[in-house]
């Protein structure tokens, strides 16, 4: 589709809302300023990496166990020492359970040396045999807490693994540690008053994301090899962006989302929340989906080789001025144009087409209309436990004076909730109209073999409370969502600021193995994950 047919950002611009971005703007930058006077310089340093496991992938560590080059027991135990190195820091890992980790990774030992199996066996029966892995507070694991970060859930644990875990552990993945979330999931800050804030590894003054913010800080912090998370505002590739790994988002109801809290509302909710692999490493994610996907698999060809020569690829550097939406950074504006140079120089410059959708500039409207179901229920039934509506204004007061066993960010999420459009009024049905419509747009434009790449967020990490001024920036990843289509975050380094930048990939419904794909290109062009101070 030529760039003139959807390129429509030279139109005319009300003047009240030109008036209006400039106002938004100014107040971004005046908070900026304040946020930096109140935290100062970077925050504290982590522990430098002395042991060089942690710098292995999970499928590298894979292959060395079933080879005997190293055992399940000595790489779990390198991950143990990691966590509780970097733990008292970042408050990343809220619970474990390291004496039953050993105990599998004994037999894991055990059944290599057995000759049970060959190598190449294990490789196809059990390809990640003895790798420990976590995940969030929020995708149970048999026996461990299953909080999702609220208060009246504290003491809750898991009776059973949610389906994607059951089918890692199948693949020989050891769970070993349990990752901070936000309240309920629905904030892109982790934060919750049963476990804490967690802070990030490249500066501690800064957010991890949420809700798998936990999960990205551990493995950036090369405490886990990789882990499972959950998104559906872009709660995987938030987190991923922040902490500078990688993460996917899969095409809508492949994975399933059986034993993530809290369950969606509705079927249409169901299709817009995904789980889906998280690593350091780009080569970590296809044999991770694989798994997750089980019977679904076939559906995505991930075996299938991609030719990124015949790719075609699109990309947009801004959502166009969404309302309340902050203006995109410049070093990820930079950042984009290497990408652009890059692909262009490898693959030639008629296969690289600046796009500028309209639509997108609606993101957040359009995510909150599509969120609304029939059930009567909001978010405050969520802060409920999802047995009853809390009493938001009560429990605001009661936050006032300090009594509220909820976040700040949790109230205030309530009541911007119950603010939104009504399911079945006319302005919901225009929304998803205008859903429908972009859904195809994308449909047509990506079709079997084509990638648009564009911002996983407007801003690098921002200091810790400072989203609560800036709320409405997960549009960037939350539109992915309601539309279904597969979306990968890619780390791109590290920017001015010391922090990481990056961008999304994304392709059409079941093309995953494109998202995929790209994002191997882009780590080997830009350097992927960038590790923390080595010592070896």
């Amino acid at each position: 589709m030529p760039e003139m047919q959807l390129d429509k950002s030279k139109e005319s611009v009300p003047l009240s809302r030109s008036i209006g971005a400039f106002i938004f703007g100014l107040l971004q930058t005046f908070f900026r300023i304040i946020f930096r006077l109140i935290y100062g310089t970077k925050g504290e340093h982590m522990p430098p990496i002395t042991d060089p496991i942690l710098l292995e992938s999970a499928t590298s560590l894979a292959k060395k166990i079933r080879n005997k080059e190293l055992s399940s027991v000595q790489v779990l135990e390198s991950f143990i020492r990691r966590v509780k190195e970097v733990n008292p820091l970042l408050n990343c890992v809220v619970d474990e359970r390291y004496d039953d980790a050993h105990k599998e990774a004994v037999a894991a030992d055990e059944l290599i040396k057995s000759g049970t199996y060959t190598a190449e066996q294990l490789a196809e029966q059990k390809p990640f045999l003895g790798v420990p892995i976590t995940t969030k507070d929020c995708i149970s694991v048999k026996g461990m807490l299953f909080t999702a970060g609220l208060y009246a859930r504290r003491e809750v644990r898991a009776e059973k693994d949610a389906e994607a875990m059951a089918l890692m552990r199948k693949a020989g993945a050891i769970p070993f540690a349990l990752t901070n979330v936000s309240e309920v999931c629905m904030w892109w800050e982790s934060n919750n008053t049963v476990h804490g804030r967690t802070r990030n590894a490249y500066d501690t003054n800064r957010i991890v994301g949420g809700s798998s913010g936990g999960e990205g800080c551990t493995q950036s912090a090369a405490a886990s090899p990789f882990g499972l998370g959950s998104d559906i505002g872009g709660s995987i590739r938030m987190p991923a962006f922040f902490n500078g790994i990688f993460g996917h988002k899969p095409s809508k109801l492949v994975v399933s989302n059986d034993g993530q809290f809290p369950t969606p509302f509705s079927a249409e909710q169901n299709s817009f929340l995904g789980l889906g692999p998280m690593s350091r490493f780009a080569e970590d994610l296809r044999p991770m989906l694989q798994i997750m996907a089980g019977e679904k698999a076939a559906l995505l060809r991930l075996s299938k080789p991609v030719e990124l020569e015949r790719v075609k690829f699109y990309y947009q550097e801004t959502d166009g001025g969404g309302r309340m939406v902050s203006a995109v950074d410049a070093d990820l504006l930079q950042s984009m144009q290497r990408i652009v140079q890059h692909l262009r120089q490898k693959f030639g410059h008629a296969q690289v087409e600046r796009v500028q959708l309209p639509e997108f500039r609606q993101s957040a409207a359009i995510w909150f209309a599509n969120m609304r179901d029939d059930s009567g229920h909001g978010f405050s039934f969520q802060l409920g436990d999802l047995r009853y509506e809390i009493n938001t204004y009560l429990e605001m007061l009661k936050w006032m004076v300090g009594a509220s066993k909820h976040t700040f960010i949790g109230l205030t999420t309530a009541l911007m909730d119950n603010q939104q459009c009504q399911h079945g009024s006319s302005k919901y049905h225009h929304l998803v109209a205008k859903r429908d419509a972009l859904r195809q747009t994308l449909q047509q434009l990506l079709g079997d073999n084509a990638v648009l790449i564009y911002p996983t967020h407007p801003t690098v990490a921002p200091y810790h409370n400072e989203p609560i001024m800036r709320p409405i920036n997960f549009s960037y990843t939350g539109i992915i969502n309601v539309l279904g289509f597969p979306a990968t975050a890619v780390p791109l380094g590290l920017g001015s600021e010391g922090v990481p930048l990056g961008v999304q990939v994304i392709a059409n419904f079941n093309e995953d193995r494109l998202c995929l794909a790209v994002a191997e290109e882009l780590e080997r062009a830009f350097g992927g994950w960038t590790r923390p101070e080595v010592r070896l």
